[in-house]
């Protein structure tokens, strides 16, 4: 077999970049493609763009892993120490089980549409993290359960914070013997001044581990191995709580239920005002329903964080961790961008990561605000003030690509033939479009006299770290000369903390670097 699947509407797969030697299927499975204009163009309520954040070893790249298994779109388990997953595909990533630069894969579960970015949980790469929530709606925060908050995880939920993006916490590892619910949730609330709100209660603790139970809906996830060789996770028992069930384990359920509805309602006015006019007498029979839309509204507002819990490496909790992903996560368009508004139905794009390819040169990253994006078309960059055309449009899956015909707002693609495009810069239709929408900004009395003419309706960019590492470089000959100044040109396209300037006195070349992805020899 190839490992790779075609799409059923006949879209070809193509590779961008070589990877090391793994065997995996990709598979658009035939039974979830339901017209190719699904396939390309979901519907944007059903969009979710989120990203994976999280420090050193919480499982970030293990949890993606297990994301792309259940949704089918792998047809095997990849482990990181295997050095077999999808996102972890450059050779440095494999060689040292870290993930260095972030990577995007895109899959459905169940009626969504999902674009992850599974980011680096380094300080040193903390600029991959940064252009990545730039452009996100959502983000998934993991946790290690027996570590509770961590010091990247406090960088990295700044980041979050600073671009306005609601959270979901996953407490990772709840089958380590040191793994603490109680301890996990206090560090939430005292290391990253967020509101916790535990929607599960994990059965079992330690190596008993096996489930968690839905304080919401009261269901019980048992995940039963039919032996350990095969235990994939993919299935599991979900049934009511009952009075069967422990005693202490009712009583646990109950108390953190009940703490829950109290919770929401002194976050959301809407569920208080329901639960006092239409359930006084009981709060325990309000709908499962009508608290699950109340969570949702606390996290779009971002006044509370849900809280799961599962064991990613043990396939347990993953399943319910993508259902609360799409049920209280933003999609696109429940985002704020003014410019959707000026821009009406012209395209309007951010580049947020530029990745070099020895075939095919320049590759864009695009988060598409507004407007179609089709391939061989030509695009107008504001930054730059030029006149790029798009050979070819690509749904981003690791190092794997599916090529398509179009794109439309909420997505986020790839593109190939932008030369001149770097990180940062707002792409659109044309100069005319760009015009137009500064006279929108302009009559909505938003734009500032002092930015200029296309300041209001330029994207803002991602802010790039100071430099943290110096050295001089040279060529081994003279003959290399040429070779090095377009592997630097390359280098500086991709990573915008690096900086490259000649010493006046010594002819040197000085390589000025920050956090970012060029750290790595």
């Amino acid at each position: 077999m190839s490992g790779r699947y075609l799409l059923t509407a006949g879209l070809q797969c193509c590779r961008c970049r070589v990877s090391c030697h793994v065997k995996r299927h990709y598979s658009f499975l035939p039974d979830d493609v339901k017209s190719l204009r699904a396939v390309v163009n979901p519907d944007i309520s059903k969009i979710r763009n989120i990203g994976i954040m999280a420090h050193i070893d919480a499982g970030k790249t293990t949890t993606t892993e297990r994301m792309l298994y259940y949704s089918g779109y792998t047809r095997a388990l990849g482990d990181v120490d295997d050095g077999d997953t999808v996102t972890d595909f450059m050779a440095q990533e494999r060689e040292r089980g870290i993930t260095i630069q972030s990577a995007a894969v895109t899959f459905d579960w169940k009626t969504h549409r999902i674009n992850l970015i599974d980011t680096p949980g380094h300080v040193d790469f903390t600029l991959e993290v940064e252009r990545a929530l730039r452009v996100l709606d959502g983000a998934v925060a993991v946790f290690d359960a027996s570590a509770g908050v961590e010091a990247q995880t406090l960088t990295v939920w700044r980041q979050a914070e600073k671009h306005h993006v609601p959270c979901l916490c996953f407490l990772n590892k709840m089958d380590k013997p040191a793994a603490n619910l109680c301890f996990s949730i206090q560090s939430i609330k005292q290391k990253l001044k967020a509101n916790p709100v535990l929607l599960q209660i994990p059965v079992g603790s330690g190596r008993n581990f096996s489930g968690v139970v839905d304080l919401l809906t009261n269901q019980k996830m048992i995940w039963k191995p039919k032996s350990m060789r095969h235990d994939d996770g993919r299935m599991f028992e979900s049934k009511p709580l009952d009075q069967s069930d422990e005693p202490e384990l009712l009583q646990e359920v109950n108390e953190a239920r009940a703490a829950l509805i109290e919770q929401v309602a002194d976050l959301d006015d809407e569920f208080a005002e329901l639960l006092l006019t239409d359930f006084s007498d009981n709060f325990d029979a309000v709908p499962s329903i009508k608290l699950q839309e109340a969570v949702r509204r606390v996290t779009l507002a971002r006044k509370g964080v849900p809280v799961l819990c599962g064991s990613s490496l043990r396939n347990k909790g993953v399943q319910p961790l993508l259902d609360a992903i799409t049920a209280y996560l933003p999609a696109p368009n429940e985002r704020h961008h003014d410019l959707v508004r000026w821009y009406k139905d012209d395209l309007c794009a951010l580049a947020f990561k530029v990745l070099h390819d020895k075939q095919r040169g320049p590759l864009v990253f695009l988060r598409i605000y507004s407007g179609t994006l089709k391939p061989q078309t030509a695009v107008h960059n504001i930054n730059r003030n030029s006149i790029e055309r798009m050979s070819r449009l690509l749904v981003p899956f690791a190092d794997q690509h599916v090529e398509i015909p179009s794109m439309t707002a909420g997505n986020i693609a790839l593109t190939v033939g932008l030369k001149q495009t770097v990180t940062g810069d707002t792409i659109v239709s044309s100069k005319a479009s760009a015009a137009a929408a500064a006279r929108r900004a302009q009559n909505d009395g938003v734009e500032s006299k002092k930015r200029g003419e296309h300041a209001s309706v330029v994207l803002s960019g991602v802010e790039v770290p100071d430099p943290v590492f110096f050295c001089t470089i040279e060529p081994p000959t003279m003959a290399k000369q040429a070779d090095l100044e377009n592997a630097l040109s390359c280098l500086q396209r991709e990573d915008p903390s690096l900086k490259v300037r000649i010493d006046s006195d010594s002819g040197q070349v000085i390589w000025r670097s920050g956090p970012g992805a060029s750290d790595v020899p």
